[in-house]
């Protein structure tokens, strides 16, 4: 009867409204700048500070792209949001014992610091996986570095490029060198263990490869989509 098709025409319309929210707030932050992260709100609890600036891609330096693609995603420009490659060898790597990597994209990412909370639950890893195709289909690729490049985690309280820059370095991120462009991308896996600035054996080793690769990235045209 009538009661029921109410009810039924009402749970769809939850349905439609709870698959629809995350559509509107990729729509969003195609334009607008995501405020605060998760995991900024979670460090503050934690009794961090917060240092961020939003800067536009024209105002970072190039190095900077090139040097995180070259560490994070060498095929960020050819892939649709997941790099099927590096998920293939990240599970060789860790079923034959050797160190644990991840396969994660810089899309992925972004998908996860802009839109969810840190872990390593499958339902995390579910919904990062759906918004990644959000963000691939509604975003530019351009505009998915941009958005990482301003909220990736560069040390305790340090997010985006300009507040690394300042907070290692001392100077704007349009200001970067290859050297601290490389730096930089060197610790971003674990940036509140290592120094950009005064960096140890492990770091200086890893950004001296970083750089080497820099010269592929732009030689190879693999960060072309971005220009």
């Amino acid at each position: 009867g009538e009661a029921p098709k109410k009810r039924r025409f009402g749970w769809l319309t939850v349905f439609v409204i709870v698959l629809m929210l995350p559509v509107f707030g990729v729509l969003i932050h195609a334009v607008v700048p995501p405020p605060m992260t998760i995991l900024m709100v979670q460090r503050m609890f934690e009794g961090e500070g917060l240092e961020k600036r939003w800067r536009g891609l024209g105002d970072i330096s190039p190095d900077l792209v090139d040097a995180v693609i070259a560490s994070e995603d060498a095929r960020y420009c050819s892939h649709g949001g997941f790099d099927f490659e590096a998920i293939q060898e990240a599970m060789e790597e860790n079923a034959e014992g050797r160190r644990m990597r991840g396969g994660s994209t810089i899309s992925q990412q972004t998908a996860k610091n802009v839109f969810l909370w840190p872990g390593r639950g499958w339902i995390r890893k579910g919904l990062e996986a759906g918004y990644t195709v959000l963000i691939e289909a509604i975003w530019s690729k351009r505009r998915i570095v941009e958005v990482y490049l301003n909220v990736a985690e560069w040390g305790p309280g340090v997010y985006g490029a300009e507040a690394a820059a300042r907070h290692w370095f001392g100077k704007s991120a349009s200001e970067l060198t290859r050297t601290e462009a490389a730096r930089l991308a060197a610790i971003l896996p674990s940036p509140r263990r290592y120094q950009a600035a005064e960096p140890g054996p492990y770091v200086r080793r890893r950004a001296r490869s970083i750089q080497a690769a820099m010269g592929t990235v732009r030689a190879d045209g693999l960060s072309d989509c971005i220009a």
